[in-house]
């Protein structure tokens, strides 16, 4: 369980860090990868809590990274 726990956060941060260097979403590094983390630790738990996901823990982690990109806005969208 835990090892699946540090390998959530990686993917998360390697996520955020990918989406705001391929120009997808323009945040800044910082604010990208702890949206991405939030967003995986709270799908972690809830996979945990409910049993509710795609399987594969670290497509959980990409698939509530990226939701939680497009989810969160942290400045105003033109």
């Amino acid at each position: 369980m835990f090892p699946v726990l540090i390998g959530t956060v990686v993917v998360a941060g390697i996520v955020g860090y990918l989406s705001e260097r391929s120009g997808f979403t323009r945040n800044g590094y910082i604010p990208s990868i702890v949206i991405c983390v939030g967003g995986a630790f709270l799908f972690y738990f809830v996979t945990i809590m409910f049993g509710i996901g795609f399987g594969s823990p670290g497509l959980n982690a990409i698939a509530s990274s990226i939701g939680a990109l497009i989810i969160v806005p942290t400045r105003y969208r033109k």
